[in-house]
């Protein structure tokens, strides 16, 4: 059918250019979201196929996607809850199992690498352009300055999402310069990574710099580099002699504390009132979507260190937001969902014997890493520009399952 064949070039070219699209505007990126969702809803109608895959999360997924739903009962901003917590978590559902079915093979797979790699590497040109001009050359956002340091936001909102997104990803680089290209393409990518760092260097972000650190030492642990493991461990002693002077001032002023200094004031103000709403309803939450309308009555009096923090603020944190939003059992959920996600990933990992699917699927683990280790300073998983990035990159990672089978036969 030749409705078929559309549906299928439309899925395939939009799986291929969304990673990309994400690192320009949040329209464009909700354009190929929406081609993948819809064409692949269609082709499974019209084939009438199921739309699900065997994998290791469905289970945890089902069950956070039916609390999610459950929600809508008991939540004081029912309209909120079904468009920014129902319908957004369906969307990327579907986005999960489109990935899971429609990869093809190893050539569909480096074309998403490569789209992967210039959303990096355009962002980080913009990142740093921007710092060097004032502002970036995608939508003119200024730079922003903070104790001192001028910080790179590109095109997206703040500092701390450029983190997110560059963090999510450029694992999947690294870990590929490191343990699969050779020879002229490890060279001319190794040089290319030095401007990613640039890039996420100008960001200034604490939490994606520690993000990029653990998702590297992830990778040389993983696969015994003893010279990685020996350099990030000697970069960590001498990093606090590297920083700039303004940020030595900072860490004195916050008594050299490790957590005022990686979260500031007013983040810790946010968490310690965002657990004063997780007690006021520690077992469902207070429904999908709704921590930011929520929020104001719970912020304690006074705050933190005197901290004023605005009525309306996310948690700064993943688990934190979760737990406010579907209570503990929520986060429990959450939670077995990534456990069971690294489970399958890591099982997946011993059995292929293909090297350049093992390769990828190891950077891929790592970019998974990133993204929540910088999910404990930031709301990602709720942000309308990043979040996708998280059920992409797993989706991407689960495809291996088939992907591995059609290789052994």
């Amino acid at each position: 059918m030749i409705i078929l064949k559309v549906l299928d070039f439309i899925i395939y070219w939009s799986i291929v250019i969304f990673p990309f699209s994400m690192g320009i505007s949040n329209g464009f990126m909700n354009t190929f979201l929406g081609f993948i969702v819809i064409t692949f809803l269609l082709k499974k109608m019209i084939k009438r196929e199921s739309i699900f895959s065997k994998t290791s999360i469905n289970l945890p997924l089902l069950a956070f996607f039916l609390l999610t739903t459950f929600s809508l009962f008991y939540s004081a901003y029912p309209k909120d809850t079904i468009r920014g917590g129902i319908f957004r978590l369906l969307q990327y559902i579907i986005l999960l199992l489109a990935l899971v079915k429609e990869i093809r093979d190893k050539k569909h797979i480096w074309r998403i690498i490569f789209s992967i790699f210039a959303g990096l590497i355009f962002v980080s040109i913009d990142a740093i352009w921007q710092v060097s001009t004032g502002k970036d050359f995608v939508r003119g956002y200024e730079s922003m300055v903070l104790i001192g340091l001028v910080r790179a936001t590109a095109s997206f909102s703040d500092p701390n999402i450029l983190g997110v997104y560059l963090s999510a990803i450029a694992p999947l680089f690294f870990g590929l310069v490191l343990y699969y290209f050779k020879g002229w393409r490890r060279i001319l990518f190794g040089s290319i990574g030095l401007l990613i760092l640039g890039g996420i260097a100008v960001t200034y972000s604490r939490p994606t710099l520690l993000a990029i650190y653990l998702a590297l030492l992830f990778l040389a642990i993983a696969r015994r580099t003893k010279w990685l493991v020996t350099f990030l461990i000697v970069f960590i002693l001498i990093a606090p002699f590297l920083l700039p002077k303004s940020v030595k001032q900072f860490a004195k002023e916050v008594d050299y504390n490790p957590v005022r200094f990686m979260c500031n004031d007013d983040r810790i103000s946010i968490y310690r009132n965002s657990i004063q709403m997780i007690k006021a309803s520690p077992i469902i939450g207070h429904g999908a979507n709704t921590f930011m309308k929520n929020y104001k009555k719970y912020k304690e009096n006074p705050e933190y260190r005197n901290v004023a923090t605005s009525d309306f603020v996310y948690a700064h944190d993943n688990f934190l937001q979760i737990a406010g939003e579907l209570g503990l059992v929520g986060l429990v959920i959450f939670i077995w969902l990534i456990y069971e996600l690294f489970k399958g990933c890591a099982s997946m990992y011993k059995q292929i014997t293909d090297y350049q699917l093992k390769a990828i699927l190891l950077s891929l683990i790592a970019c998974l890493i990133a993204f929540l280790v910088n999910g404990f300073t930031e709301s990602s998983l709720n942000s309308a520009r990043v979040a996708g990035i998280f059920w992409y990159l797993i989706g991407f990672s689960l495809a291996f399952y088939r992907l591995n089978a059609s290789y052994e036969k």
